[in-house]
């Protein structure tokens, strides 16, 4: 399926948010604040994931976004990011299953190259698994970047068009990392910064931003269902006027 690009187009706006992007920030904090080590906080944060997810397909949400772990995480203390990968492969040992069995295809994105054989075995063969699943798609932003991802598919464009100098949004799209779903309608960042941090760069054009100073392990249905509310209560124009909202409707 080809999605429309905000820029492009106006896309089909409803009342439910069809894709939801989330940045997943304060699982260290939210344990510092507890006198907890970090690791605490990250094993609280798959919970919340696991939530989060059921939560989406109990509303009719197609498409949930999850940044897992950006290209700068790799700057933090080396034993916090093991503890990172190896929470990655128990959550993908632990958790693939029962997405297939809810009918949930997972997606990873991301430069993958970086991360271990097995990892990357792992990944390959859960998305493999769940590819022809139809109830939500969830994607995990690994080892991703904005920049990487426009810089990536700006290379395979070029590659695919060899002699072409004059290109369209639509020819850098197709490439994209997340070319299979549609833009996000809402963006959450949660853990009380205000930035979107190198997440999306080019499919964020148009969303709505919703920050919340909830910790991302404390992130519970009805701060999911708030940040939605806050989504219904905005009048999404894409470059219109509202007078032009209330004559088309």
């Amino acid at each position: 399926m080809i999605f429309k690009s905000s820029t492009t187009a106006v896309p089909d706006a409803s009342s439910v948010p069809q894709h939801i992007a989330i940045i997943m920030d304060g699982n260290g904090r939210w344990a510092t604040k507890r006198f907890l080590p970090r690791v605490a906080g990250h094993m609280k944060g798959v919970e919340a994931v696991r939530d989060c997810v059921d939560a989406c397909v109990g509303r009719g949400i197609k498409y949930l976004t999850l940044f897992a772990f950006s290209s700068e995480n790799w700057r933090r203390p080396e034993e916090e990011v093991s503890l990172l990968m190896r929470l990655f492969v128990t959550a993908l040992e632990r958790e693939v299953s029962k997405m297939h069995a809810n009918d949930i295809r997972l997606k990873v994105v991301g430069d993958l190259s970086r991360f271990d054989p097995k990892l990357q075995d792992m990944i390959a063969n859960a998305q493999r698994r769940t590819a022809n699943n139809t109830q939500l798609t969830l994607t995990v932003c690994a080892n991703y970047g904005g920049r990487w991802d426009i810089m990536q598919a700006t290379s395979k464009m070029v590659a695919a068009n060899p002699g072409v100098v004059d290109f369209t949004e639509e020819q850098l799209a197709e490439h994209l990392a997340m070319a299979y779903a549609p833009e996000p309608d809402l963006f959450i960042r949660t853990g009380g910064e205000e930035r979107i941090s190198n997440f999306l760069l080019w499919q964020l054009a148009y969303s709505e931003l919703y920050f919340t100073d909830t910790f991302w392990p404390d992130f519970n249905t009805g701060a999911l269902d708030a940040a939605i509310s806050s989504y219904q209560s905005r009048e999404r124009r894409f470059g219109r006027t509202g007078a032009q909202l209330e004559t088309k409707t």
